[in-house]
């Protein structure tokens, strides 16, 4: 699961950038060639990850959903693609740091 933090960076740097999907050449995988930006903002969600505290990540997961947040959601759940690559991503780094924080069982 995706908590709050890391769909509220998303959704900022998508809507920021305003071309989620631009398709141009770029290192990495499939996800990073087709879709630049959201590798972009996918590294910054992991960086957000790695750096905070276990406190701020208990934090943030009871606060309530922003719009621009419900927003990249939607664009994510829009482009199974991007959404795909997206969390191929993002799934271990976090998935490891929810654990160690004891946010996952």
């Amino acid at each position: 699961m995706i908590t709050r933090m890391c769909l509220s960076v998303t959704v900022s740097m998508l809507l920021f950038a305003g071309i989620a999907s631009a398709q141009y050449p770029n290192e990495g995988g499939a996800g990073a060639q087709q879709f630049p930006i959201m590798n972009q903002i996918a590294d910054k969600v992991i960086q957000k990850y790695e750096q905070s505290t276990c406190e701020q990540l208990w934090q943030q997961k009871s606060q309530p959903k922003p719009p621009m947040e419900e927003r990249a959601v939607q664009m994510l759940r829009s482009d199974p693609q991007m959404r795909a690559a997206f969390i191929n991503k993002i799934a271990a780094p976090i998935a490891n740091r929810m654990f160690e924080c004891g946010l996952l069982p």
